[in-house]
């Protein structure tokens, strides 16, 4: 195929009085492109952006065929593209440890002969604090103002280094903290639909496409932004300039009919929509939405939807540009020529959808008529367990005395709280949050929430005093609103106080139980319960005294505060006793679609929007007044323990060194199905017995002062000591223990996983890991695979990946290998085991390899093929270099040696 002048694909969009230029579909179909119109929107924005970027190079012309014939073989064929995002979205979690990446990638620039600056953003990026407040502080009016206070007090150190970061680099812009979750910042603000560029020439209308270092950047697919989580070193990689290498997708489409019934929300048909597309099996594909039913959803719903795509395992969950993404434009102040700009250039470039429109070609599809969607809740450990809520309670007794949590006793005893006048039992709601971006960017259910909490108020209940009870939204227009129509003052009387404008309980940030009420739960041995508007419910996560998580709409997460268990049917039995002494039912709390619509009109007004994102880089006098210190290159303190320079690069010259074959690794850990990203580095809090607790100790951190994994992202002596140590994961070397333990051999002593990784490094040892199902699944977590990196772990065998988590290993030269047959249950693996692997030096993508396992006990040898799953040539690259960013320095050094000797 010849090149993009040829095929005449640039035309030009007239939109008020301002022309712009932009790559033409149709007239790429007209050149010969055949068939592309009947593509799937999501694949027309792929296809945009290659005939954009096509340079006979990283972009040839057989891409563009490759695209073009997908509506014939609808995704079935393999084929590699580059795809290079306009923007990269960053939360601090993930955030720190990319820019500290960076920083230590000037020096390692520097150390070559090169020129630091070389490091530098060539796409915009922006970074959201949002992940670092905690919930210390809860139920009063005082608890905001005193969390901040806090939140500063723990993260000067990596705030300090934020603010150098937002100085130091181009391309780099820094929300602060207090102004919301990134992916609803992202929506509200961030997000324009239509991008435009005129650094060079005219000025170029394109797709918004985004890729971000939080797994939920996917909610922006509900403004029709093409976008999904990666890690943290392909988003570096990304934003310095290196294309993202992808096979193109398949698609799946999912017809929505109908509306909602009454009683229902947006987070019971979202729960519905995870489950049917878990058990469809969507991992690694696109998802697109389409059909009549979206003309009765508002895009709040869509990007409700559109933000649980890793819990129902796609890449993204797509929905085309319609009448409710101009009017979600207009309603929260983008500007006047961009909202014109979008309907136009969706018009013409076929982006644009009417519930009449005939149906795209999709690879395969399901569908759903909402008028069947009933109220429901997800638990007690995964997204995708959907339960009726009419069935929780049976539900959730049914774990309590099976394996789950195996409390045969079940609810027979309850027992005193010390200095309190109440006694706690199995199943009682310790935790009720209205936290995380995927309920809190919708008005529709806030409100909701808000209506349930001044019913409840005025017919006398109160929450009970065992639960704790936050607000955390994702913006802080939530709050401007819910004030407007007179809600917050119900809320607040409930415990429902502001405790923060950012990612709390959902990411681990619940904050400790009161005393009294962790004491009891960890002496009896009890199942406490958390219910949480949020999107990840895995064990372990949100607290380390609760077992039981319950992801659930807003307005049940106030229910349940009034209930104060999950062991009743909160469907058909009273919450509690109003003031005069009667029951009170759900239904009596229960407000009506018409009120909360009645509501969302008046009081949501696009004047909170523009006052609230006026200045949203500003940040309040806790921001300001931080100095910035260093230039080019950061300054590292010897004594942080927030921000080290990790050893990624040391030593590393301008040749790779050659790839070798594993031989006799041992066994560092084999695991279950549905290891998470939380399971392999996990990011709630930090045990003073955990390897990572002692290396702080040592250093004279109290604990008080430990803070959480995620806040130490940024220092890789942390991080690796708390890699597998997540306190419910399980090694199968060592059965009868939980937490991040493993067995040394030949020795035989059980150790935690980080010390016995050490003693195999002093060994000369090399690593291997077993794992079931969904490898992997959750965040997007760089420090997985990091961690997994510097224990000295140079392969994972698994049954299969979750898609971000592959990626990242083959970015830190960790090699992904999948079995080919049985996993390793049948393997009768004891930990013992010697592993070696060879043909590495000619690896190629997808190739199969032997695995040789020796049992010394025995002498027994098996031997069994696995697939590699480095999937594309890009990334044998990234893997021969011992990772993408030192593929990356390398590119750049001689780059830049290229035009020093011309």
């Amino acid at each position: 195929m010849a090149s993009i002048d040829s095929l005449n694909t640039r035309r030009e969009l007239v939109v008020g009085d301002k022309t712009y230029v932009y790559y033409s579909l149709p007239a790429a179909e007209e050149a010969g492109l055949s068939g592309v119109s009947r593509l799937p929107i999501s694949m027309k924005v792929l296809l945009e952006n290659l005939l954009r970027f096509e340079d006979n190079n990283s972009v040839s012309g057989d891409d563009l065929k490759a695209v073009a014939a997908w509506v014939e073989n609808r995704g079935s064929v393999e084929h590699e593209i580059s795809f290079r995002p306009a923007r990269v979205l960053m939360q601090d979690f993930t955030g720190v440890p990319a820019v500290v990446d960076l920083a230590a990638m000037r020096d390692a620039m520097t150390a070559l002969g090169a020129n630091p600056e070389k490091i530098n953003p060539l796409t915009p990026v922006d970074l959201v604090i949002d992940h670092s407040v905690m919930i210390d502080y809860f139920g009063t009016a005082k608890a905001f103002g005193q969390n901040v206070e806090r939140e500063y007090e723990r993260n000067i150190e990596r705030y300090n280094f934020l603010r150098w970061g937002s100085s130091a680099f181009n391309n780099f812009r820094v929300v602060p903290p207090g102004t919301g979750i990134c992916h609803q910042v992202n929506l509200e603000y961030l997000a324009q639909t239509v991008w435009t560029n005129s650094d060079e020439g005219p000025e170029i209308a394109y797709p918004d496409t985004v890729v971000g270092t939080d797994s939920h950047t996917t909610m922006i697919n509900g403004l029709a932004v093409l976008g999904w989580g990666v890690g943290g070193i392909e988003a570096e990689a990304a934003m310095l300039g290196q294309p993202i290498p992808m096979l193109i997708p398949e698609v799946i489409g999912f017809r929505l009919d109908g509306q909602l019934p009454e009683g229902t929300t947006a987070t019971d048909l979202v729960l519905t929509v995870t489950q049917m597309l878990r058990k469809k099996g969507v991992v690694g594909k696109f998802v697109e939405f389409y059909g009549p039913g979206l003309a009765h959803m508002t895009l709040e719903d869509q990007a409700t939807i559109a933000n649980m795509a890793p819990e129902y395992g796609a890449t993204c969950g797509f929905f085309p540009v319609t009448q409710a993404t101009i009017d979600y434009l207009a309603a929260t102040n983008r500007a006047p020529e961009r909202v014109a700009l979008v309907e136009a250039y969706a018009k013409a470039q076929g982006m644009w959808r009417e519930p009449t429109d005939p149906e795209p070609v999709f690879t395969d599809s399901l569908e759903l008529d909402m008028a069947a969607v009933v109220p429901s809740l997800a638990g007690p450990k995964r997204p995708q367990d959907r339960v009726l809520l009419t069935e929780a309670g049976s539900d959730f007794k049914g774990h309590l005395a099976g394996e789950t949590f195996g409390k045969p006793e079940g609810l027979a005893q309850r027992y005193k709280v010390e200095g309190e006048n109440y006694d706690l039992g199995n199943g009682d709601v310790v935790i009720a949050s209205i936290t995380s971006c995927t309920n809190t960017s919708n008005p529709g259910v806030l409100i909701a929430a808000g209506l349930v909490a001044k019913k409840a108020v005025e017919l006398g209940l109160q929450v009970k005093p065992w639960v704790k009870t936050s607000l955390a939204p994702g913006s802080q227009v939530v709050t401007d609103y819910l004030k407007a129509a007179g809600l917050t003052k119900s809320l607040d009387a409930l415990g429902f106080n502001l405790v923060g404008y950012g990612c709390t309980t959902c990411i681990g940030n619940s904050g400790p139980l009161p005393e009294p009420v962790s004491e009891a739960i960890q002496k009896n041995d009890l199942v406490a319960v958390s219910v949480l508007s949020g999107n990840r419910n895995f064990e372990g996560r949100v607290n380390p005294d609760v077992r039981a998580n319950y992801l659930a709409s807003p307005p049940l997460v106030v229910a349940y505060a009034l209930a104060g268990t999950m062991t009743i049917d909160l469907a058909n039995e009273p919450l509690g006793e109003g003031k005069n002494g009667q029951p009170v039912y759900l239904k009596d709390i229960w407000p009506t679609a018409a009120e909360v619509s009645a509501l969302q009109r008046k009081h949501v007004t696009n004047k909170m929007f523009a006052t609230r994102y006026a200045d949203v880089f500003k940040g309040d006098k806790n921001w300001q007044g931080i100095k910035v210190k260093g230039g080019q290159t950061y300054e590292w303190s010897a004594g942080s323990t927030y921000v080290k320079n990790p050893p990624y690069f040391e030593g590393m010259g301008m040749e790779p060194a050659p790839v070798t074959d594993i031989v006799e690794a041992r066994v560092l850990g084999v695991f279950g199905d549905s290891i998470t990203t939380d399971h392999i580095s996990p990011a709630g809090s930090i045990k003073a017995t955990s390897p990572a607790g002692v290396y702080l100790l040592d250093r004279q951190v109290p604990v008080s002062e430990f803070n959480g994994y995620g806040a130490r992202r940024g220092n890789h002596e942390v991080m690796m000591r708390g890699t597998f140590a997540n306190i419910r994961i399980r090694n199968r070397i060592t059965p009868d223990i939980e937490g991040g333990v493993t067995k040394h051999f030949p020795s035989g002593d059980t150790m935690s996983i980080y010390d016995a990784a050490m003693r195999y490094q002093t060994e000369g040892r090399p690593l291997v890991v077993f794992a079931g199902k969904e490898y992997g699944t959750g965040s997007s977590r760089d420090w997985a695979a990091k961690g997994t990196k510097l224990l000295g772990v140079r392969a994972v065998i698994a049954e299969s990946f979750e898609r971000i988590h592959r990626s990242n290993l083959v970015g830190m030269g960790v090699l992904p290998l999948q079995f080919l047959q049985d996993g390793w249950h049948k393997l009768g693996l004891t930990g013992e085991e010697i592993v070696t692997i060879r043909g590495l030096t000619e690896v190629s993508p997808r190739k199969q390899l032997i695995v040789e396992m020796y049992r010394p006990s025995d002498g027994r040898i098996a031997r069994f093929p696995v697939r590699c799953r480095i999937d594309t040539p890009t990334e044998l690259e990234y893997f021969k270099n011992g990772g993408v960013l030192n593929y990356v320095l390398r590119n750049l050094a001689a780059e830049g040696a290229a035009i020093a000797a011309e």
